[in-house]
């Protein structure tokens, strides 16, 4: 019995370094690249994923056109500036709590603390 475990024990160490040894390969990275050496100089393969990924979205702003009653919001506005010297573009004073902005070509009358667009007039700053 004894014989029979020394034996195998034996077999054991002696195979463990054969069994560990990679296979045909110098590395243990998957087969990402290989070297073959050939006179005395190396060859590497390497093998690239690339990924090409396009864009589909389409512009995150999306321009309106006001109307009397809407509530504003610049990040809506094409353009947007406010007109602190409205008279310049022939626009009357705006009254107390109201401001001119301009959006594109329009001149809008809102509210400074509601948002809410009191008159539009369209093409107005050109």
């Amino acid at each position: 019995m004894k014989k029979f475990i020394i034996a195998a024990l034996a077999a054991t160490v002696a195979t463990t370094p054969v069994l560990a040894a990679p296979f045909d390969r110098h590395d243990d990275r998957g087969g990402r690249y290989s070297q073959n050496h050939r006179d005395g100089r190396i060859d590497r393969n390497v093998q690239k994923r690339v990924v090409i990924r396009h864009d589909d979205r389409r512009s995150p702003v999306q321009y309106r056109s006001w109307n009397r009653g809407d509530r504003f919001d610049n990040r809506y506005a094409r353009n947007y500036r406010v007109i602190s010297s409205p008279r310049a573009y022939r626009l009357h004073d705006a009254p107390r709590g109201y401001r001119w902005v301009q959006s594109g070509n329009d001149a809008v009358l809102v509210g400074i603390t509601s948002g809410i667009i009191a008159s539009v007039l369209a093409n107005a700053i050109r």
